[in-house]
């Protein structure tokens, strides 16, 4: 068999078996493209169709066999292909992750690496703050995209910045990056970093009815980085409303706030009625990601 037909082959696998998708792909096709060409060894960019496609690439029965074994195992277990090839790719990014942190997929990557919160920054930006960091991720991006920037990545789980340690390292910003653990703003080694210019937030913001019918690609993930209602609430806002309480002490006079909040606008509009916010545009739209500025929140 060759390579097109296998990736087909195994795209139809996987529609079959109606897994979730959604931690880096967003159909079958691509799905099956990445755990193929990952399990054979060649570059996730290899290309399949139009004048420089390797789709007549024959593939043995030997490597057949172990492709077919990684999609069964997919399908099996319902675990994201990331945490089944322990890589993911952000906005041309390669991180580590396994199931101690969220598979990597914020929309603040995107505005990081084009541009589309660079008008409400200062040319004096310089202390970055990546609070909930999980793999890292954020804190390696904005640390690329802004060289004179310095980074502390802070997160309550230890397992997840240990994760985050792995991917400063594979990144060489070890002298850049501060990976500090703390429960939301509070650790007193988290001051010690700040004021901060920029904050970027991807937190748990999940609603219960949401958190209640997540599929079982997201029940992998650790439910402390999705579930928003840990303090007894129901709309996904418990982890917020503490963040735009304490966040003051900890922006400085011209800072900002980047928030990203996904598919829970409503909610967050509800518990928020008279804020003020800015929604930065993304490929997802204008309603996933929020700005504030420090006079935005304190007046």
């Amino acid at each position: 068999m060759t390579l097109l037909p296998l990736v087909e082959a195994c795209a139809k696998q996987l529609a079959d078996a109606g897994v979730s998708l959604g931690h880096g792909t967003s159909n079958a096709h691509d799905e099956a493209a990445w755990l193929v060409l990952w399990q054979l060894g060649l570059p996730l960019d290899t290309p399949l169709v139009g004048d420089q496609a390797q789709a007549d690439t024959a593939v043995n029965d030997e490597k057949q066999a172990l492709v077919r074994a990684l999609v069964a195992e997919r399908i099996r277990s319902r675990k994201p292909a990331a945490y089944l090839t322990h890589e993911a790719w952000l906005q041309g990014f390669a991180f580590y992750v396994d199931e101690r942190a969220i598979v990597p997929r914020s929309l603040i990557a995107e505005l990081l690496v084009d541009g589309g919160m660079d008008y409400f920054l200062r040319p004096s930006t310089h202390k970055v703050l990546d609070l909930c960091t999980g793999n890292g991720s954020l804190a390696v991006i904005a640390a690329s995209v802004f060289p004179d920037v310095v980074v502390t990545a802070s997160d309550l789980c230890a397992d997840a910045l240990a994760v985050g340690r792995i991917n400063v390292d594979k990144h060489g910003l070890q002298d850049r990056i501060t990976l500090v653990q703390s429960d939301g703003l509070r650790a007193a080694e988290l001051a010690a970093f700040g004021p901060f210019d920029l904050i970027v937030c991807n937190p748990p913001y999940v609603n219960a009815q949401s958190m209640a019918k997540l599929p079982a690609e997201y029940q992998a993930e650790p439910a402390l980085a999705l579930d928003g209602n840990a303090s007894g609430g129901s709309d996904g806002m418990d982890f917020v409303r503490t963040l735009l309480n304490e966040v003051g002490a900890h922006l400085n006079p011209q800072g900002v706030l980047v928030l990203e909040i996904g598919n829970e606008r409503p909610y967050f509009e509800a518990a928020f009625p008279s804020l003020e916010v800015i929604w930065l545009e993304t490929s997802a739209g204008e309603d996933q990601v929020l700005l504030l500025t420090r006079e935005t929140l304190y007046p």
